[in-house]
């Protein structure tokens, strides 16, 4: 089994604003420059913490579109930023398992360990 890989090219701050207010999430630094920079993001927003596990997911719909994901154990590493690029790896570490990790240039910003079911 090899490496699975799926990318976002670029974080787009207009999304991250429409999820925040579906999201009724009231964290300035998904919409507002000025509180993003208060964390030393130079004015970028920070992605919602859901939108980067979604991340995970959208691997796997796109590479194995016969499995679907029957748990998930996710730590979030670091912050997503406006802008980013995104890479997400999933490395099989079993029979239906793969440990994940989230990436941006700047570095590794979730792992998880995933496992698979086959789609009734």
């Amino acid at each position: 089994m090899t490496t699975l890989t799926w990318t976002v090219g670029e974080v787009e701050g207009a999304k991250m604003k429409t999820l925040a207010l579906l999201l009724a999430d009231p964290n300035p630094i998904h919409f507002d420059p000025a509180a993003a920079s208060g964390l030393g993001t130079g004015g970028r927003l920070v992605n919602q913490g859901p939108s980067t596990i979604a991340m995970i997911y959208n691997l796997f719909a796109a590479e194995l579109p016969g499995q679907r994901v029957r748990s998930l154990d996710v730590r979030l590493l670091g912050n997503v930023l406006e802008g980013d690029s995104v890479t997400v790896e999933a490395t099989p570490a079993g029979p239906s398992t793969y440990e994940v990790v989230v990436r941006t240039p700047d570095g590794p910003k979730a792992t998880a360990v995933a496992h698979l079911a086959e789609r009734a």
